[in-house]
């Protein structure tokens, strides 16, 4: 079951440019301003820019879907043929992300929260 898409990644190679970029388009600051991640909340949206995206296999952005079960959704989908780039893996305060490929080359994130 999946709460639906509510997050979205974006591998960038110059973070600072990216920043002033989607900075301009949301018109918010950052909730987080890392060297190794930039998050952006608007509209209910969680838009994420990774300047590592690129090393893990991110070719576009990367829509993550919000899910009760992470683990659980991972094996169902490589079960169906998906090829997993990222395995689970905590990104902080409880929160756990995958990402996968599908036979098409498309990406699909999954995401856990602690308590969804």
């Amino acid at each position: 079951m999946t709460a639906g898409v509510r997050t979205i990644i974006y591998p960038v190679k110059d973070l600072a440019r990216a920043k002033a970029v989607f900075g301009a388009l949301l018109g918010v600051e950052p909730y987080a301003d890392e060297p190794y991640y930039v998050g952006y909340k608007d509209a209910g949206q969680d838009v994420g820019l990774d300047p590592n995206g690129h090393a893990k296999g991110m070719t576009g952005p990367v829509p993550y879907w919000h899910v009760d079960d992470i683990r659980a959704t991972l094996a169902g989908l490589l079960a169906a043929g998906a090829e997993v780039l990222q395995d689970v893996q905590e990104v902080g305060a409880g929160r756990q992300i995958a990402f996968v490929k599908d036979a098409d080359g498309n990406l699909i994130g999954l995401l856990q929260d602690p308590g969804e």
